[in-house]
C-alpha cells in the first residue's frame, strides 16, 4: 500500500435506510425520465426507439455510476460484480454502466470519519496516535483505508467501514435488483433472484470485519512457508466490528510491475496463477475478489503483497474435485465426459437445447485447446478472450439461459478470470500446463511453493 489515493473525493456516506433509499428511488425516477424525454426526440424525427439505446445515453450512464458511487456499501458492490469483465453473467451493456465503479470510491469527510472512529474506539484515542492521515490511501465499496503512526512506533493500515453499510445491504440488495429489472437488460428468462440472494450473503460476510481478519491470519499461515507473498499482520489491538487494523505494508500498484523486464512480469504472473491453483486444490479456500487493487508489488524485493480478505470463503471440495476431472478431461478432450462434467459443475443443464450444448463445450473445448497448443501462453497476444466473448454473446442472443450457478462456481469463474486479466495487462508469459499438471492426479497433494 502506498500513501496516495486520487480521482476521489470527500463525499459523505448516506448511513439511514430511507435516506439510502430516497436516493436509490430518485436514481430510478431520473433514469426513466431521461428515457422518457429521449424517446420522445427520437419519436419525433421518425425514429423507433429502442430500449437499451434510451437507456445508455451517456447522462444515464454517469448518472447511474455517480449515484452507486456515492452511496457505496451493496449498492456499489452490486454494480462492481456485475462487470463482464471477469466472466459474470449479466450482458455488456448493463457492465457499460457499471464498469466506472472498479474504479476507487469517494472517501469520507474528515467530520464522518472521526465520527465512526468515536464510536469503535475509547475515548480520547487520538492522544494514542503520533500522526493520523485523514486523506485515505483507498476507498472502496464496505470501506477505505487510512496510513496512521502510533506513538509506540507502529504503522498500521486502519480499515475503517463506511457507517450503515452492513445495516443496509437487504433493503440496498432488492433496490439495485429493481433497478437491473428495469433496464430490461436481462437475459429473457434468467432468474436474477439467486444472484442476488447470494450477493446479499456474500456482502453480509464482507462487513463482518472480525471474520475478515481471522480470514486474513488464516492466509498468512497458510502462506508463512513462501517468502514471496507478503499478508499484513492484523492488529487486535486496534480492530472492532467496523475497523480492522493491520501492518502497514508498502507496495506499488501490481500494473506498475508492466514496466518491468518480461522475465518479472512472467513470474509475478506465474506465482498469482499457482496461488490461485493451492487455493482451489490445497488450501480449500480462496480469495475470490481478482480487484487488482488487491495486489501490490514491492520491485525491491520482487515480492507481491497480499490485500483484501473479506471475500475469502472455504471451497466446496466436490466443486474442487469437479474441476480437477474436468481438467482431465478437457485436455483429454473426452468430449463425453467433459459434457457431464459442465453439467454436473452446472454449466449446461438437463433442459439447455442441444444445439446450446454443443456451443457450451465447444467453448470450454477451446479454452483447453489453448493451453495444449504452446508451451507457454501470451496473455497479451491471446485473442481468445475475444473469441469466448463473441461466442458467448452469440449464445445469449440465440435464447441459451445458463442454469443458476452455485456461488462457488460464479466467484471461481470470476477470479479465473481476474487473474487472466493481470496476466494480460502484465503482457505475461507463462507455462499454465505445467502449473496444472500437478493437480491432474487424485492422488493427495504434497505441500509445494507457489
Amino acid at each position: 500500500m502506498d500513501k496516495k489515493l486520487t480521482g476521489s473525493r470527500p463525499v459523505a456516506v448516506p448511513a439511514r435506510r430511507l435516506a439510502r433509499l430516497g436516493q436509490l428511488g430518485s436514481l430510478t425516477a431520473g433514469v426513466a425520465g431521461n428515457m422518457a424525454m429521449n424517446g420522445l426526440a427520437q419519436m419525433g424525427r421518425g425514429q423507433r426507439p429502442v430500449l437499451k439505446d434510451l437507456l445508455l445515453t451517456p447522462r444515464n450512464v454517469g448518472r447511474v455510476a455517480d449515484q452507486l458511487a456515492k452511496m457505496r456499501g451493496a449498492a456499489m458492490k452490486i454494480g462492481q460484480l456485475v462487470s463482464m469483465d471477469t466472466g459474470d453473467t449479466l450482458p455488456p451493456e448493463l457492465s457499460q454502466i457499471m464498469a466506472r465503479l472498479r474504479d476507487d470510491a469517494h472517501f469520507m469527510p474528515p467530520q464522518q470519519l472521526r465520527q465512526v472512529l468515536n464510536t469503535q474506539w475509547p475515548a480520547n484515542w487520538l492522544a494514542q496516535f503520533q500522526k493520523f492521515d485523514v486523506r485515505p490511501i483507498a476507498a472502496a465499496s464496505i470501506g477505505q483505508v487510512h496510513w496512521v503512526r502510533l506513538k509506540d512506533g507502529r504503522d498500521l493500515a486502519i480499515k475503517v467501514q463506511y457507517p450503515g453499510v452492513a445495516q443496509s445491504i437487504d433493503s440496498d440488495v432488492a433496490n439495485v435488483g429493481t433497478l437491473i429489472r428495469l433496464s430490461g437488460l436481462l437475459p429473457k428468462g434468467l432468474d436474477l433472484a439467486p444472484y442476488l440472494e447470494e450477493a446479499r450473503k456474500q456482502l453480509h460476510d464482507e462487513t463482518d470485519y472480525v471474520r475478515e481478519g481471522e480470514q486474513l491470519q488464516r492466509f498468512a499461515a497458510l502462506l508463512q512457508d513462501t517468502p514471496h507473498f507478503v499478508v499484513p499482520d492484523l492488529h487486535p489491538d486496534w480492530s472492532s466490528a467496523q475497523i480492522l487494523a493491520m501492518t502497514y505494508v508498502p507496495g506499488r500498484p501490481i500494473e506498475d510491475a508492466m514496466s518491468e523486464p518480461q522475465e518479472v512480469r512472467d513470474r509475478i504472473a506465474q506465482r498469482l496463477i499457482a496461488l490461485t491453483l493451492r487455493e482451489l486444490f490445497e488450501f480449500g479456500v480462496m480469495q475470490t475478489d481478482p480487484n487488482f487493487a488487491n495486489y501490490r508489488y514491492q520491485p525491491e524485493s520482487g515480492q507481491i503483497v497480499l490485500l483484501d480478505f473479506g471475500a475469502a470463503r472455504d471451497i466446496d471440495p466436490v466443486i474442487a474435485s469437479q474441476y480437477r476431472r474436468l481438467m482431465r478431461a478437457g485436455l483429454n478432450d473426452d468430449v463425453a465426459l467433459l459434457t457431464q462434467i459442465a453439467e454436473d459443475i452446472g454449466f449446461i443443464g438437463q433442459q439447455t437445447d442441444s444445439n446450446h450444448r454443443m456451443q457450451v463445450i465447444a467453448i470450454i473445448r477451446q479454452i483447453f485447446a489453448a493451453l495444449k497448443d504452446t508451451l507457454r501462453i501470451d496473455f497479451a497476444e491471446t485473442t481468445l478472450p475475444q473469441r469466448l466473448q463473441a461466442q458467448g454473446l452469440a449464445l445469449a442472443e440465440g435464447g441459451f439461459v445458463p442454469p443458476p450457478l452455485p456461488i462457488d462456481v460464479l466467484l471461481l469463474q470470476r477470479k479465473f478470470g481476474g487473474i487472466f486479466l493481470l496476466a494480460a495487462r502484465l503482457g505475461a508469459k507463462v507455462d499454465v500446463m505445467d502449473l496444472l499438471q500437478h493437480y491432474l492426479s487424485d492422488a493427495p497433494l504434497q505441500a509445494g511453493a507457489v
